[in-house]
């Protein structure tokens, strides 16, 4: 019988230690209309500011990271949960070893 659904038991275990000075990403789901994908930033990485021509949510899953949205710098931690429109300014800094998921939706078609 084949499943029609995506089980990772743990979400760390995909990353493992992550290296210095370094950010992992893994594509965990994708299809046409959504893609998620895994990060593991270290300490002190970041992604700089940057935009998506899609929605994006962001879910905190351990550490603590400095965030912007657009002209608000916020603070994020595990729990902390982002839906973001598409073209909105961001940027992400790691103060600890932190675990997010992203994910990405397709506009609707108009």
């Amino acid at each position: 019988m084949t499943a029609d659904y995506n089980y990772i038991a743990n979400l760390a275990e995909l990353v493992g230690n992550i290296p210095a000075n370094s950010i992992i990403s893994r594509t965990i789901a994708q299809d046409s209309q959504h893609r998620t994908i895994l990060f593991a930033f270290a300490a002190g990485q970041e992604l700089s500011e940057h935009t998506s021509a899609k929605t994006a949510t962001l879910i905190f899953l351990q550490g603590e990271a400095d965030l912007t949205l657009g002209q608000d710098s916020l603070q994020a931690q595990a729990g902390t949960w982002v839906q973001m429109p598409p073209h909105l300014p961001h940027s992400i800094r790691a103060k600890t070893p932190v675990l997010m998921l992203l994910t990405m939706v397709e506009p609707p078609a108009e």
